[in-house]
């Protein structure tokens, strides 16, 4: 038979798998099982579906156990970790998916999915003479590649023929084999030649022009090379046998029944339900192919999904240029983008967004800085697949006539001020920045992509790149395609316009498409509608102004600071020195391992990953207990961190054109709800110590004006007396007492005139602990007592505080039935981890379940204070400025005229934002920096 107009399509499952599961965000079902990975896998399979369609296609995964290899080689893959459990138990889930959708799903036992897939491809190739696409991620397959072979790379958009796999590697399809044992492979442990790495294997090869022909000559070739060469010789035959795919395996099925088999609707609804997927399950009731993988599908937004790490960085929610932003678009419908380069262009674009009920815009600039970018072009799109770019500062040479800056901005300005004409962006406090720049005060911003996203599932990710994929099923343009990355990337001014146009008007289009998805769910719930509409939207715009109205700095103070910081950390590094009995480095971990354990003998707490003592912080601060040299290492740390972070940094953070430091607060990345500071981060400026309460005496009011600092006082504290309810903690607050002797009276059973400064000490880590979900030995370990006695303390605590523990549990069990707790507002505020079958993770979700609606209350009150005091301010057309806010501390810049007016007036705007069950108390400062104003 030679028909060559079939295709095989062949997908490496297995690569797949893993790449889905570090990839994708960790979704789990309504029933809490881990379904990130089927959801990738499922997704991946439905798009090759479409974009290649072929005469036959299988899913290939590598098998348990052992293979021909590990025989060979006992240390063969000997350095890959286990299966990781949350990805083992969607293995069988997801086989059974994949055959619902009518895949052939293919493991041979004993034979790895490499060396099924070279198999199946040579014999399509050499008995059938079809085309054989061989869908991975693995370089080692290109060794398959031939004029009937092609090898594709969906996650980076690489398709490699013949001369493609040389441009590539230097080597020729038949050579990768030689190449490959030459690097050695470390994923899969097999040794190659020391030091050999991409470019020395493809030079030998490219010089001697095979593997045998290098050994041949291995005493010619110079160098460090050459000798480790000659010490491979023995090992580089089995190397390469590694490394081969084998091509010649028998296989217990015949190829022609690869075939794609009927979908099994029942079963696909079936399955999408329990995985709660259910963008999938509409599509699929819509009669929708559901394994043909149409190109724009939605992916579900699981309930209990989540981020592994940490959440997005402000960098990554921050889409202008953000590097973790784009990749290639397939979403629903045709997609017409426009360059507008005339004035009649123009015209008809702002005859478009003048009549449109609602506009997403985005610009394009010169750096991530909102304070210092500049506009290089601005994209539209009033409806889904047309959207238009518009270039005003391309600088190249060659680079086509653009429309005039001043002129088109001034164009633009009446539709960018009119709050009448509604707008939408992703971040869009960034673009907003930007035209402020310019001189335009953008108005009329009912949405952001990027809010929408925070308010339904805040434990996301929610640049853009990973909206688009999550509920767009769509890769967007990477820009470190159209602009570079790293030391060879260019400014967005030097882009072509047509690659400029590609890439921003395909972020205006996305972000229009990812409103039409998240909206209607936001808008559904009236709890998250008034979360997203009445906080997160309006925050935004006071967000704005407070980065934009910075804070006066004392450069002239930090400097000082920073010299008198330099001198006790040259005293400390002294002291400890002397304390070592020896000089060494007290930057290295390992040189101080060597002084605290094997000089000093002392104990060892723990160990790193390698088993090596630790001498991370919380060591440190253990064995400062019992020593006085990491007491000491501890303070030169910290006074370290002050300076560097700080004194020294700040001055250098000083805007040229504004004289001040403008900070950047990030609504989307703190899963609590509480804004983020960075570049500078204000929020991180200790207090506990005399040196870091000084560099507060550096925020400074300009001649005529003072600091202004008001504080919810215990704000925590009184919000767990409103969600618990308990009538003691309610009335102590009501009565104005001291909580903390309230609560060491009651503990320790004395009058409260009676209590000791070291009771209420205790009292004051036992509220504050027992808030953050903390246990009796985390208890015993603050207070420095017997375990015993702190869960006595907590016994006693919970015996008069009935309604505190009723509290925490009922919460752990919602948290549990639902995957979410909620602020008294309704923030949904999601812990995947609270069904985890790892204990440790799962306690620590049932501790955050106790916190997170405190710290979620806490965030959605400072924020409707602010939204509240700036509104006051700009109806009373004042000049006082909100600067700063600190956690539960907003700080403003007060003209002395208007003092006696703005004090009282926060205080009264702070305490009135809500009714709890509890009054709210509000503690105001009056300085001529920020220290003397706290």
């Amino acid at each position: 038979m030679n028909d060559t107009k079939k295709r095989l399509l062949l997908v490496d499952a297995s690569s797949y798998l893993y790449r889905a599961f570090h990839a994708m965000p960790e979704f789990r079902s309504p029933a809490g099982e881990p379904t990130g990975a089927i959801m990738g896998v499922v997704n991946m399979l439905r798009k090759l579906g479409g974009d290649y369609p072929s005469d036959y296609i299988a899913a290939v995964f590598d098998p348990k156990g052992k293979t021909f290899r590990d025989e060979i080689y006992p240390e063969y893959k000997a350095t890959r970790q286990a299966m990781p459990e949350d990805l083992a138990a969607q293995i069988e889930p997801l086989f059974e998916t994949i055959r619902a959708l009518g895949w052939p799903l293919v493991v041979v036992e004993g034979v790895e999915a490499d060396d099924v897939i070279g198999t199946l491809a040579r014999h399509a190739e050499g008995v059938h003479g079809w085309d054989t696409l061989i869908s991975t991620g693995d370089k080692d397959l290109t060794q398959l590649v031939s004029e009937r072979i092609t090898w594709v790379n969906t996650m980076s958009n690489e398709t490699l023929d013949p001369k493609a796999v040389e441009a590539k590697f230097g080597v020729p399809p038949e050579r990768i084999v030689d190449y490959l044992a030459l690097m050695g492979d470390a994923v899969d442990n097999v040794p190659g030649v020391d030091k050999v790495g991409p470019k020395t294997a493809a030079r030998l090869i490219g010089e001697y022009g095979s593997l045998e022909a290098v050994m041949a000559h291995a005493g010619e070739v110079k160098g460090v090379v050459g000798e480790n060469l000659r010490r491979a010789l023995d090992w580089l035959p089995t190397g390469r046998t590694l490394v081969t795919v084998k091509t010649d395996v028998p296989l217990p099925f015949e190829i022609e029944s690869l075939v794609k088999g009927t979908p099994d609707k029942a079963k696909l609804a079936a399955l999408y339900e329990r995985f709660g997927f259910r963008s999938l399950r509409e599509a699929l009731e819509k009669g929708e192919a559901p394994g043909v993988g149409e190109a724009g599908f939605a992916l579900a937004r699981s309930p209990l999904s989540a981020p592994k790490g940490s959440t997005a960085s402000p960098a990554e929610a921050s889409k202008p240029q953000g590097a973790a932003a784009h990749s290639h678009a397939a979403f629903i419908g045709t997609r017409r983008y426009e360059a507008v380069l005339d004035e009649s262009a123009l015209d008809r674009w702002m005859a478009k967004i003048d009549g449109a009920q609602l506009t997403c815009f985005d610009t394009e600039t010169t750096s991530l800085d909102p304070m210092a970018a500049r506009l290089v072009g601005i994209a539209f799109c009033v409806e889904p697949g047309e959207a238009c770019y518009i270039p005003l500062a391309h600088r190249y040479p060659g680079a086509p006539d653009q429309l005039d800056f001043d002129g088109t901005l001034a164009r633009l300005k009446p539709w960018f001020e009119s709050a009448r004409h509604r707008k939408v962006g992703q971040n869009a406090k960034y673009d907003r920045h930007i035209l402020a720049n310019h001189g335009i005060d953008v108005r009329g911003v009912v949405h952001d992509t990027l809010l929408e996203s925070y308010v339904l599932e805040s434990h996301q990710r929610h640049d853009m790149d990973s909206l688009a994929m999550r509920h767009l099923g769509a890769k967007t343009i990477l820009y470190e395609e159209v602009a570079g990355k790293g030391a060879s990337s260019i400014c967005f001014d030097q882009v072509s316009v047509e690659s400029a146009t590609g890439y921003s008007a395909e972020d205006a289009d996305v972000t229009f498409q990812l409103h039409g998805v998240l909206w209607p769910q936001v808008e559904a719930d009236a709890k998250l509608r008034h979360i997203y509409a009445d906080i997160e939207i309006p925050v935004a715009g006071v967000l704005l102004a407070m980065e934009r109205n910075g804070v006066l700095i004392d450069s002239r103070l930090l400097a000082t600071q920073s010299g008198e910081l330099g001198a006790k950390m040259m005293a400390l590094e002294a002291k400890v020195h002397e304390l070592a009995g020896q000089p060494f480095n007290l930057a290295s971990p390992k040189q101080l391992g060597e002084i605290l354990f094997e000089r000093l003998k002392l104990p060892v707490v723990k160990k790193t990953p390698s088993g090596a003592p630790s001498t991370d912080e919380e060591v440190l601060e253990k064995l400062a207990l019992d020593h006085p040299l990491p007491k000491a290492l501890l303070e030169h740390r910290g006074m370290s961190k002050l300076k560097s972070t700080y004194t020294d940094k700040l001055p250098r953070m000083v805007n040229a054109r504004t004289g001040r430091v403008h900070t950047n607060y990030a609504q989307a990345v703190a899963v609590t709800g509480r804004l983020s500071s960075t570049e500078p981060n204000l929020q991180n400026i200790p207090v506990r110590t005399a040196e870091g309460r000084r560099i507060r005496e550096a925020f400074i009011a300009p001649p005529g004006s003072r600091i202004v600092s008001a504080d919810y006082s215990q704000i925590e504290l009184r919000i767990m007396a409103h969600l618990s309810g308990d009538r003691s903690l309610i009335d102590a607050f009501a009565a104005g007492e001291d909580i903390h002797r309230h609560t060491a009276s009651e503990v320790f059973g004395v009058a409260q005139a009676e209590v000791t400064s070291e009771q209420r000490r205790y009292a004051k880590v036992i509220n504050f602990g027992l808030i953050y979900g903390m246990s009796a030995f985390g208890l015993a370990g603050n207070l420095g007592i017997e375990r015993a006695a702190a869960q006595s303390y907590m016994d006693k605590y919970f015996q008069r505080y009935p309604g505190v523990a009723a509290y925490m549990e009922r919460t752990r069990n919602e948290a549990k039935d639902r995957g979410y707790v909620e602020t008294v507002f309704g923030r949904r505020l999601w812990l995947p981890d609270i069904v985890s079958a790892n204990q440790a993770r799962r306690q620590g979700a049932e501790r955050q379940a106790i916190n997170a609606p405190m710290q979620g209350t806490a965030a959605d009150l400072i924020k409707l204070a602010m939204i509240a005091v700036q509104g006051w301010l700009e109806s009373e057309g004042l000049a006082t400025m909100l600067i700063m806010q600190v956690h539960d501390e907003l700080v403003l810049e007060v003209p002395e005229g208007e003092l006696d007016r703005v004090k009282p007036q926060v205080e009264k705007l702070m305490t009135g934002v809500t009714s709890l069950a509890v009054p709210l108390v509000v503690e105001a400062g009056v300085g001529e920096n920020w220290e003397k104003a706290h």
